[in-house]
């Protein structure tokens, strides 16, 4: 009796282990799917005032620096004007790619930097209103450091932004430990007492 009694203590906790190894697997697997999915969702989409570098190997004539315009724009010698606004690096580089494959290259090899960012714009309650020069990465608290602080009368939880490519213009509150997007519009309200 004391052998059948132990295997089956042995099956039950062989149960408990196995079941606790398939929560944790699957709870790491969840969250690199949440992970994946916020990457997809936080890619840049480039805009206005970008300015990039862009490397088409074999031809130095049309490789350079460039900026895109107000329209969403760049010019790029014998290519023509390509839209680049709310594209990403990836899909301008196909882009450009498909434009000079037929003409101009028979394998165009080409990489695609991004030099500066536009800036983002930070007004209310922070010790140094004004544009600032965007860095990858950064949050909204991290925005409010180089602006200078929060004032003493600071809401400091949260902060209101209008996104640069929202049609719409509205302003969302945002807590000050999410991502800041390059031509963001950051106003940090000021609180009651």
């Amino acid at each position: 009796m004391s052998q059948v009694f132990w295997r089956t203590q042995n099956l039950m906790n062989f149960i408990r282990f196995s079941s606790a190894l398939i929560l944790l697997v699957s709870f790491f697997s969840w969250q690199t799917v949440i992970a994946e999915t916020q990457v997809q969702e936080n890619r840049y989409k480039l805009g206005a005032g970008d300015k990039l570098e862009i490397k088409i190997f074999g031809t130095d004539d049309m490789s350079g620096e460039y900026t895109i315009n107000g329209a969403g724009f760049i010019s790029i010698p014998l290519i023509g004007n390509i839209q680049a606004k709310n594209l990403t690096i990836e899909t301008l580089q196909k882009a450009l790619v498909a434009k000079l494959k037929p003409d101009y290259l028979l394998n165009p090899r080409l990489n695609i930097q991004v030099l500066n960012y536009r800036p983002f714009y930070i007004l209310g309650e922070v010790e140094g209103p004004a544009s600032y020069p965007y860095v990858d990465g950064m949050t909204y608290l991290n925005a409010v450091a180089i602006a200078g602080g929060f004032t003493y009368r600071a809401k400091t939880q949260y902060v209101f932004v209008i996104r640069s490519n929202d049609p719409s213009q509205t302003e969302i509150e945002i807590p000050t430990d999410k991502i800041v997007l390059p031509g963001d519009i950051i106003r940090v309200d000021e609180r009651l007492f």
